[in-house]
């Protein structure tokens, strides 16, 4: 991470002279630190303090599933799980109102640099072309981080000691991630973002299905090593390609705040439902679980395509 910091730190500025958009006093900067601050302190004090509640229908969820096997008791924990998190956002943006109705800060400096932003990304594409796109970086690493969450449980499963998780998986593995991302970055220039976009998604989805080979064959270190060969260099060339797609997304006067918005979301959803992970192979067994996670990559193809076609 530090070779980034410092290489950030060392490149010059560009010569080019920019107008100055932004000219506020110091005391208005830090005013507006500490909106964000409250903002964040209140997200985290809403969804710690509904824990319990979410507890509880967990516990419910559990006993009906025991006396009653059709009712699905993990998609009503998810529900619970999501409902905790609107409602924490929903008390925080709450708050962050009040205080600027307080006028704690200025209104102009809280929309130029969170509302305009947002705007200016559905101006530019249209609300249809931008609800595809924001569906599409919501959905395009589902495959992946939906599969990785139970990943090291799975290798533990199989028999693999901790010795050759750490030399294939995490060593191994890391360099064909980085020789995945050089591939990516030489054909996406080659031959344009949405067609390796949509090449990376479909790698991503088949390798999936090498791990249903690796349920069956169990304790096969050379399976594994082609499984994480296949599953490690499809990632890199995805996410090459992904991080080319959604800088390509921003608006130069918006990068570090629609970059950011683009970034979070790519994970939020995945995460959500990776987060059950376990509950999945608890009722389906790996094998199955391997097959739904690579067909949870089919629609994102159809994404891919028709944002293509939008984009033209």
């Amino acid at each position: 991470m530090l070779v980034g910091v410092a290489t950030t730190l060392l490149i010059p500025e560009p010569a080019a002279e920019r107008k100055k958009n932004y000219d506020y006093p110091a005391d208005y900067y830090l005013r507006f630190l500490f909106l964000f601050l409250c903002t964040i302190s209140v997200f985290i004090t809403v969804f710690f303090l509904t824990g319990d509640t979410v507890k509880l229908f967990n516990g419910m969820a559990r006993g009906l599933t025991t006396t009653a096997p059709e009712t699905p008791g993990p998609l009503v924990s998810f529900l619970a799980e999501a409902t905790r998190l609107v409602t924490a956002l929903f008390c925080a943006l709450l708050a962050a109102f009040f205080l600027m109705r307080r006028n704690l800060v200025d209104g102009s400096m809280v929309t130029q640099t969170y509302i305009n932003p947002v705007l200016d990304f559905f101006e530019r594409y249209g609300l249809h072309t931008a609800l595809l796109l924001l569906a599409l970086v919501g959905f395009y690493r589902i495959s992946d981080i939906v599969l990785g969450v139970i990943a090291n449980v799975f290798y533990q499963d199989m028999g693999f000691s901790k010795e050759t998780i750490a030399s294939v998986i995490k060593t191994f593995g890391l360099f064909m991630t980085l020789a995945g991302g050089f591939l990516g970055g030489t054909l996406t220039v080659r031959y344009g973002v949405m067609k390796i976009l949509f090449l990376g998604a479909l790698l991503s989805s088949v390798t999936n299905l090498l791990f249903m080979l690796l349920a069956e064959a169990g304790n096969n270190v050379p399976l594994l090593y082609l499984v994480i060969s296949a599953d490690n260099l499809s990632g890199g060339i995805a996410t090459t390609a992904f991080v080319a797609f959604l800088a390509s997304l921003t608006n130069i006067s918006f990068t570090a705040v629609q970059y950011a918005i683009f970034s979070s979301l790519m994970t939020l959803l995945p995460k959500l439902i990776g987060g059950y992970s376990g509950t999945m192979v608890a009722a389906w067994g790996y094998h199955d679980f391997f097959l739904v996670t690579a067909l949870m990559g089919v629609p994102v193809l159809l994404l891919i395509w028709l944002a293509g076609i939008r984009l033209k």
